[in-house]
């Protein structure tokens, strides 16, 4: 049983690594310049657009093209996740235009020489609400918070916990259905990570590389499913979300991010 939970967490070498950090370098500076362009009157799929144009010109693959999750009865038809107040992740781009005031999630992964990274950000449309200001910077605390306490033989539930106490004095909730995940030979792996406490005992080692992305819901913690499209997940009573994600390396001295932070 050792061998096998070593191997559905897919321990990457020192030289998989540097090639995760030479993508995440390049996926953060992708979603850097998407960021600056997220201004009122722009539209969602033009952004998608732009998007897979930079990850192509760079000579990489969009990770969630095509990508059929085991969720989904369907491939992801984007590039780009692109999510919107209330939607909480896996927005589909589309024809519409984004208004001042609005919340957007950007999620985006990159595959580069055939390893994968991920990573996502919250940004506002112009002014927004000093609520919805502050739903963001717990948020990025909390993610922050998460990176503080890896380090090899933490244990795994120790960032859900960290992510906790953050958020739930903010009057917040955290998205419990949804998580963090292993990545690396592809964009899903083993574990699932949760964002919040539990009894779970497994151990952080060196070269584990996980995506960590807190979900934060303004309101309740209830989430809602769309069948229609198979994707989008939005908040049950409404109330906005943000979500941020880093990909990080476990090493000897704790969490190296391979995403570098920009926001």
């Amino acid at each position: 049983m050792r061998f096998l939970r070593k191997f559905l967490m897919k321990i990457k070498t020192p030289e998989e690594i540097e090639i995760m950090k030479e993508g995440g370098q390049r996926l953060s500076d992708i979603l850097r310049i998407i960021s600056e362009r997220v201004v009122p009157g722009v539209a969602t799929e033009d952004l998608d657009k732009f998007a897979r144009e930079l990850i192509e010109q760079g000579g990489d693959k969009p990770a969630f093209l095509h990508y059929k999750p085991d969720f989904s009865t369907k491939p992801f038809p984007a590039t780009l996740c692109i999510s919107v107040n209330d939607e909480i992740v896996h927005g589909i781009p589309s024809n519409r235009l984004l208004v001042a005031g609005d919340l957007v999630g950007l999620d985006l992964g990159v595959e580069h020489k055939s390893l994968f990274t991920d990573m996502a950000v919250t940004v506002p449309v112009g002014n927004v609400s000093e609520s919805d200001k502050n739903l963001m910077r717990v948020t990025k605390e909390a993610l922050t918070a998460a990176l503080a306490v890896v380090r090899v033989g933490a244990y795994l539930s120790d960032m859900g916990e960290a992510i906790e106490k953050i958020v739930h004095p903010a009057g917040f909730s955290i998205v419990e259905e949804l998580g963090g995940h292993g990545v690396g030979h592809k964009i899903h792996e083993e574990p699932f990570i949760a964002h919040f406490k539990t009894n779970s005992k497994d151990k952080l080692e060196v070269g584990q590389t996980l995506a960590i992305e807190p979900m934060i819901n303004a309101g309740g913690k209830e989430v809602v499913f769309n069948k229609k499209d198979g994707y989008t997940v939005r908040t049950a009573d409404g109330k906005n979300s943000a979500h941020y994600e880093i990909t990080l390396a476990v090493t000897e001295k704790g969490a190296d991010v391979l995403t570098p932070i920009f926001w």
